[in-house]
């Protein structure tokens, strides 16, 4: 597996990018962005104005939609009950709407939000009709929700979840390769450990991170069949899992307690540890990993070494 050399963003000097603030709204907004502002209007919509973004100039509308028009995009995070209790408070108490959500118009008139979704449900709790949003006339900049989505962030459980339900939507839409959707997708291991947290919603992929950057990559296979090896990955990382969850009991046994037993594990029969930068091969990393967990010997561990682990504890 080669290994890929990370990309250094050069440095701008200051102000010397984007639009002047005459040019961000001067112009005259292009045909799909007027013709996407008369589909608002026919939705029940108002359109408050057009504008293009300061920094690559792209067209937007500044939108107020009907509430019951916005959906949140179908494969985000889950809705925080108590983030959303917070943010209907302070709403409430300041009496105004301050922060815009962003939203792409489907075909069928429905708007999707790929990060607003708590604004979103805290306006229908204050039993508001409308909802302001920053419309963009390209449907795909929904499935760029992690770059996007501010407003609480995310964990390694929620960036999993997102990333493995917009890759099936896109295997049934627009399925193209699993490289394809890298700037989508952001990282190759979300997408394996997607399908451990639907099988197992509290599996410790935080403990396998650190192996799984070194030995899972985009594939090139179309979508479809990119899931099916994610599914079978999936499989020998819970089988892994199992060998750790086993040792870990072991370690028990003796008398250890400790959060990070799982990660003493795991640095423990880690081989690519000793090895700064290597990269190695999915399948046969697992054949070592999971014979190791299944090999070790709890009567060799000490407190003293023990008492060297950390990072996140297994359940996270």
């Amino acid at each position: 597996m080669a290994k890929k050399k990370a990309k250094r963003r050069k440095k701008v000097a200051p102000a010397s990018r984007g639009l002047e603030p005459a040019q961000v709204g001067a112009a005259d907004a292009p045909a799909n962005v007027a013709a996407l502002a008369k589909k608002v209007e026919a939705d029940g919509g108002a359109v408050i104005g057009s504008y293009r973004d300061p920094l690559g100039g792209n067209w937007q509308l500044v939108v107020a939609l009907p509430i019951d028009r916005v959906e949140p995009t179908p494969f985000q995070r889950n809705l925080s009950e108590a983030h959303l209790k917070r943010l209907v408070g302070r709403i409430d108490q300041v009496g105004r709407f301050l922060d815009p959500i962003i939203a792409v118009r489907r075909d069928d008139g429905v708007y999707w939000t790929p990060n607003g979704n708590h604004r979103l449900h805290a306006l229908r709790e204050l039993g508001a009709r409308s909802i302001v949003a920053l419309l963009v006339p390209e449907a795909e900049l929904a499935y760029k929700i992690l770059a996007l989505n501010t407003e609480k962030a995310h964990n390694l459980r929620e960036k999993a979840m997102e990333v493995i339900r917009m890759a099936r939507d896109l295997a049934a839409n627009a399925p193209g390769t699993e490289q394809d959707y890298e700037a989508v997708f952001e990282e190759a291991p979300l997408l394996t450990l997607g399908v451990c947290y639907e099988k197992n919603g509290r599996f410790s992929g935080g403990v396998y991170w650190p192996v799984l950057m070194r030995i899972d990559e985009f594939l090139g296979s179309k979508l479809p069949k990119a899931l099916e090896i994610r599914e079978e990955r999936a499989a020998r990382l819970i089988e892994l899992d199992e060998a750790v969850v086993a040792a870990v009991a072991k370690l028990k046994a003796r008398g250890f307690e400790s959060p990070y037993l799982k990660n003493f594990v795991v640095a423990r029969i880690n081989f690519l540890r000793f090895q700064r930068g290597a990269t190695a091969e999915f399948d046969p990393t697992l054949d070592k990993l999971i014979a190791a967990a299944k090999k070790l010997d709890a009567g060799k561990v000490n407190a003293a070494q023990l008492a060297t682990a950390g990072g996140a504890p297994g359940d996270e």
